[in-house]
């Protein structure tokens, strides 16, 4: 009982969830994704998946190399990372 307790307990933590308090535009800013990375994505799209999912995948480009762009709302605001494609 207890390893499946402990399972389940992992699964839910790995699991998105919306934010609190829905992210603005000036969170999305602070973050210069638009500056850093190409993305074809509007910061509406990315800003309603973000405060519907909790967590959004985008494909861009860094530096000429295609990437996976992820972000994830958190308290203190926007995580942004990225791996190659």
């Amino acid at each position: 009982m207890l390893p499946a307790l402990v399972f389940f307990t992992l699964v839910l933590s790995g699991c998105s969830l919306p934010p609190e308090n829905p992210l603005s535009r000036q969170d999305l800013a602070r973050t210069n994704i638009y500056r850093l990375y190409q993305i074809e994505e509007s910061p509406e799209a990315v800003l309603n998946a973000l405060n519907r999912q909790g967590e959004v995948v985008l494909e861009g480009h860094y530096r000429q190399r295609p990437v996976y762009i992820k972000l994830l709302s958190t308290s203190e605001g926007i995580e942004v990372s990225h791996y190659n494609r």
